[in-house]
């Protein structure tokens, strides 16, 4: 799976800002990415901070490959200027927008938002929070969608590739805000495998077994995606066995098109996310992808702290297909 997203971030050639262009694994990442050819990426950070250590680590960064320090870049009047215009109404006054634009991750966001880039992947070396906030204040929620949420992309053990939603961001999510998680993350799923979304709303109950607020809160989700995509397969509610076995699904229901058949899965709240593709990645060896982010009107992706140069050059090419969606 991840041999097939590099291909094609190969052929799409996206440009990708890294903001955290001082930490070592940044670097590390931008070498990969250089010589396999998968992305053009920009650098930002202190030229005082990076190149010194650019050498500490053996890596020369190449002349083609921008390195914009924030605060001396020639963009920094016009972005402050956009950070005044997005959060005036919230009280920021013109010194603090100057600022604000000097941070690696505002000056990434924005960098997107003015098309001057495809997407943005950091969070190695920052807070999820801090990312996102980013994310959403410079770059915005897209229109099709009521929330930023995240998703993993999970390649099973027996081969087969599904999406996990939401795992990361949102912890107890509304009917509306549900719908509209699962539907990003099956555009996700199509962008990222070519695969049409078959989407499951997961529960405690399959299909009528079980009454609860709860319950009926995916119910409504799963009605509200369906009017929004009937050309698409969804179904719920769920117990998860019924959505990804069909010899399970065919007992407890069998009305159903999905017929454990599911590519999407996507759960009640964070708590049910998280622990589900956690102890499916450390008990089954399946392999978890992401986080990533979905809902944004343009790509911008949230590393976790402890990733390392190889997940940042995923990340780098699953926004870079985000970017040609």
């Amino acid at each position: 799976m991840i041999d097939q997203i590099q291909a094609k971030a190969k052929a799409l050639n996206k440009r990708i800002v890294l903001p955290e262009g001082e930490d070592a694994r940044t670097l590390h990442a931008m070498k990969w990415i250089v010589d396999e050819g998968l992305a053009q990426p920009v650098l930002l950070g202190n030229p005082d901070v990076v190149l010194p250590l650019a050498k500490q680590e053996g890596i020369a960064i190449p002349a083609h490959v921008p390195l914009i320090h924030p605060a001396a870049s020639e963009h920094r009047d016009a972005f402050a200027q956009t950070y005044y215009d997005l959060r005036k109404r919230k009280g920021a006054t013109e010194d603090e927008a100057r600022a604000a634009v000097a941070d690696e991750l505002v000056f990434g966001a924005l960098m997107v938002r003015h098309d001057l880039v495809d997407g943005s992947v950091s969070g190695a070396a920052h807070p999820s929070p801090d990312v996102i906030r980013a994310a959403i204040r410079m770059i915005g929620v897209g229109e099709a969608s009521a929330l930023v949420s995240s998703f993993f992309l999970m390649v099973m053990p027996d081969g087969r590739v599904c999406t996990f939603a939401d795992c990361a961001v949102n912890v107890e999510p509304e009917a509306e805000q549900l719908a509209s998680i699962g539907l990003d993350a099956g555009r996700a799923h199509q962008q990222l495998t070519g695969a049409t979304p078959r989407i499951a709303f997961l529960s405690f109950s399959t299909i009528g077994s079980a009454e609860h607020p709860d319950v009926d809160r995916v119910r409504g989700a799963v009605k509200l995606a369906r009017e929004r995509r009937p050309d698409w397969t969804i179904d719920g509610e769920f117990q998860f066995d019924s959505a990804y076995v069909p010899s399970v699904a065919a007992r407890k229901a069998p009305n159903s098109p999905l017929q454990g058949d599911a590519n999407v899965f996507v759960f009640p709240n964070l708590a049910a996310g998280n622990i589900t593709y956690k102890a499916v990645q450390r008990t089954s060896g399946a392999e978890a992808i992401g986080p990533s982010l979905a809902g944004l009107s343009q790509p911008a992706n949230d590393l976790s702290r402890g990733a390392d140069a190889e997940d940042i050059v995923n990340v780098v090419c699953i926004t870079a297909l985000q970017a040609d969606g």
